[in-house]
């Protein structure tokens, strides 16, 4: 992930990360892209911005890089992803990748993980779960909206997020994997955004604007002369349930491959575990 800037300029985090699920039961735009070298107004900054999800869906599908890091107690992780996404059926396939043990002796078989409205499903997830089984998660109930519980943040609702921009401003042009950007700082409002994203994107927009220990993300985002999103990066803070304690997320979203094939098939309900997720 290289972006070269031209304008001015744990075991405790791993159990976070499946915090939100572990021992739950489960069961089964209008606008135009921005012209890169021109100079927005804020005004004009969050216009573009709010529009980029409306963008991805006009291009159809990419593929996605993510990466999430996380903080808390001294303890510093970083969780791998990549795949496909279809903005206009909303459905993507990730392969995230945890980080190994603290004493750095076991291995975490990758997980799989399907991105659907409303549901995300994951397999090779937990202890206790057939090798042949998915966990199925209702992303409306997880305090976070499956902006962070997932270990990647859904590249679609990322984009979504920008539609809460309160704030934002043209840093200069930059260049993300050899592509001419714009390089947009700002601060979006997960309830504004719940207040401006589809019907059917509300609710787990709504439960995160609940989950964190702020509404406020600060951002930086770049758009290709499209209005595409290329790059986001996101900086999430939000309370460990069981600790207490405040841990800081920073997500970042790659997209490129616009067009890319995407075939994802949900699974059915006989393959989807019902029991409990064991503790990890």
């Amino acid at each position: 992930m290289v972006v070269r800037q031209h304008g001015r300029v744990g075991a405790a985090v791993v159990a976070t990360l499946g915090l939100l699920v572990c021992g739950t039961s489960v069961t089964g735009c209008a606008g135009g892209g921005a012209v890169v070298g021109d100079a927005p107004s804020g005004a004009d900054a969050v216009r573009q911005l709010q529009r980029a999800a409306g963008a991805l869906v006009r291009a159809g599908s990419s593929r996605t890089r993510t990466s999430m890091e996380m903080a808390t107690g001294g303890t510093r992780v970083t969780i791998y992803g990549e795949g496909v996404y279809d903005y206009r059926a909303r459905l993507g396939r990730l392969t995230v990748l945890l980080p190994k043990d603290p004493a750095g002796t076991e291995e975490h078989r990758p997980i799989t993980e399907l991105l659907s409205p409303g549901a995300l499903f994951m397999k090779n997830r937990g202890a206790g779960v057939p090798a042949d089984k998915w966990v199925r998660v209702d992303t409306a109930t997880l305090s976070d909206g499956n902006l962070v519980t997932g270990g990647a943040t859904d590249p679609y609702a990322a984009a979504q997020l920008l539609r809460g921009a309160r704030s934002a401003r043209y840093v200069g042009q930059a260049e993300v994997g050899g592509v001419p950007v714009r390089h947009y700082q700002g601060v979006a409002d997960i309830v504004l955004a719940a207040q401006r994203v589809p019907a059917v994107d509300q609710e787990p927009f709504r439960a995160a604007a609940k989950g964190f220990a702020t509404a406020e993300v600060p951002f930086d985002a770049y758009l290709d002369d499209q209005g595409r999103l290329r790059k986001v990066s996101h900086r999430f803070s939000f309370v460990n349930g069981r600790q207490r304690t405040t841990v800081a997320v920073a997500s970042t979203t790659l997209l490129y491959g616009f067009g890319a094939p995407v075939d994802v098939r949900l699974p059915a309900t006989r393959d989807i575990f019902a029991g409990k997720i064991a503790e990890q």
